[in-house]
């Protein structure tokens, strides 16, 4: 397997913990993270613009957007934080606002749990972006969308991931049953990961996890040890 590229989050998904996230990375100097902007609307988003700018991130490789960003939030991203790769929600989930044709080359059309990949769709943006506790889920829970998924992982290119945690156990999250989960409670529910070929790990592998970025550091450093015999 090539080199493993990895690194922790700002994810933003349970409201008011992103800010600790980014305290963290001021905390720990760190200079590249990922950042993903799922659950903020446009002025919690420019509220974390301005907190960013107060640490020493020089890096945002890969950013996970939302269908209500004008471009010119690209525009900065790529500006300021040499953004490579950005994933979107499939528009089935979150129809676009915007035309984000002059960056549809670096972005990735993410699969749910909910929505099988669209193949039209994926040909209209640069690829998929795996998210693999997804791909897991549904492997565990809806085998016809997994075999839907895996023909066409076999024929675009994946060009950035998503890992989460797998319970060892079903739960109910919102009145579904589910296995993937944002906050890991052990460092083996990263342990399914290994089921998957190299060819489905990507140079941008983000940590989607609810945890601490220490904790997140944890994860990424077993990853590595998981996956450096692909």
């Amino acid at each position: 397997m090539k080199p493993i590229k990895i690194l922790p989050t700002i994810t933003t998904i349970s409201k008011g913990l992103w800010c600790n996230k980014i305290e963290e990375v001021k905390k720990l100097k760190l200079k590249e993270v990922f950042l993903f902007l799922t659950a903020l609307d446009k002025k919690e988003r420019k509220q974390l613009y301005k907190l960013l700018e107060e640490t020493e991130v020089e890096k945002i490789p890969f950013v996970h957007i939302r269908s209500d960003m004008e471009v010119s939030e690209l525009d900065y991203l790529i500006e300021n934080y040499q953004t490579e790769v950005f994933n979107i929600h499939t528009e089935k989930q979150y129809p676009l606002i915007y035309d984000y044709g002059k960056y549809k080359n670096i972005i990735y059309i993410e699969n749910t749990v909910a929505f099988p990949l669209d193949e039209k769709e994926i040909k209209d943006f640069a690829g998929i972006c795996l998210d693999i506790s997804h791909l897991e889920n549904v492997r565990l829970l809806d085998i016809k969308s997994y075999k839907h998924n895996i023909k066409i992982l076999d024929k675009y290119p994946i060009g950035c991931n998503h890992i989460s945690a797998i319970r060892k156990e079903p739960f109910f999250e919102k009145s579904k049953i589910k296995y993937n989960c944002h906050y890991l409670q052990d460092l083996s529910e990263l342990d399914y990961l290994k089921k998957y070929p190299a060819n489905y790990f990507s140079d941008f592998m983000a940590i989607e996890l609810e945890n601490s970025i220490e904790e997140q550091l944890e994860a990424k450093n077993y990853i590595i040890d998981l996956l450096k015999n692909k």
